[in-house]
């Protein structure tokens, strides 16, 4: 990725906080607007955008039935046979209802979460038992959820398959719709995100990812796309649209930073009521720390620790 492309690392809440408070090192504005101001708001999307791609992400490893949470269960360094995970699952078929219930320990993405989510997925189709199966659909709730001490609010979030039931994986990708409407706790206030989302599993052809309705999709070589809107209130009281105009791209088996895999291509534009729009910009592919938010002519480039 170029220096001055973005990316954002999946689940960095701390390094998402600390971009909230800190922009020592952006450029300075020309209409005397702090750099703060310009991009505080920017950053908050981009809090929500990732919550929200989580969320997503553990719910389909959960209830795919795969390797639970590959990407989340065990602290970095430690045994994952002899220590204790940050998350443990449990699964109710009877009810449709799968519970990820964490500890208050650090996953392996380096997040601390705390609290529970609920994934309940009795109103799929008939015979859609897993996240990979046309036709499933689940609604995930939220239970004291916290990260990195931050509460997370999920006031509502359904994911649905939409993928064609008899589709030939060798030339259609599987496909979700995501409707999700959250709020987030932050010091400086609470910022609230309604999202209309598609995922989709661009590596579906690649027979060592997706291997058809009998065995779960192997997450930790997915590469999956997110277009969309969402629209809600910054921490600072204003409205905002913010609309996906390049897809979001996320490659977990080609992008790896100690455990975490963050947006390595797209751009969002994020409108502020009464503001300029900002240009988010995850970069051209390539897997580092470095994303920029262009406002008013200005582009403000930040590198992650």
């Amino acid at each position: 990725m170029k220096k001055n492309s973005t990316q954002w690392i999946t689940g960095g809440f701390s390094a998402l906080l600390m971009l909230s408070l800190a922009f020592g090192s952006c450029k300075k504005s020309t209409n005397n607007t702090p750099a703060s101001e310009e991009t505080a708001t920017s950053s908050d999307n981009a809090l929500a955008e990732h919550t929200v791609s989580d969320l997503t992400e553990m719910a389909a490893q959960a209830s795919d039935g795969s390797s639970g949470l590959s990407s989340y269960r065990v602290a970095p360094g430690y045994d994952p046979v002899l220590a204790l995970g940050c998350a443990t699952v449990g699964f109710n078929a009877a009810a449709k209802v799968d519970t990820i219930t964490f500890n208050n320990t650090m996953c392996m993405d380096g997040i601390t979460r705390n609290g529970k989510l609920i994934i309940d997925w009795s109103a799929s189709a008939s015979g859609a038992t897993h996240y990979r199966d046309p036709g499933f659909s689940c609604n995930v709730s939220s239970v004291n959820y916290t990260v990195n001490g931050m509460p997370v609010n999920i006031i509502s979030k359904t994911v649905t398959n939409t993928t064609p039931v008899g589709f030939n994986p060798a030339t259609t990708d599987l496909t979700w719709s995501i409707n999700a409407n959250i709020s987030i706790a932050k010091s400086t206030g609470t910022f609230t995100w309604i999202c209309n989302r598609t995922k989709t599993l661009l590596n579906t052809s690649d027979t060592s990812v997706y291997h058809g309705s009998a065995r779960a999709i192997s997450w930790a070589k997915a590469r999956v796309g997110i277009t969309g809107s969402a629209n809600g209130n910054t921490a600072t009281g204003l409205t905002y649209t913010a609309t996906i105009t390049n897809q979001l791209i996320r490659d977990f088996g080609g992008c790896n930073i100690s455990g975490q895999h963050p947006f390595i291509k797209g751009t969002i534009q994020f409108t502020p009521n009464g503001h300029p729009t900002r240009t988010i910009d995850y970069g051209n592919g390539s897997c580092d720390l470095i994303y920029t938010v262009t406002v008013s002519g200005n582009t403000y480039t930040f590198t992650l620790p």
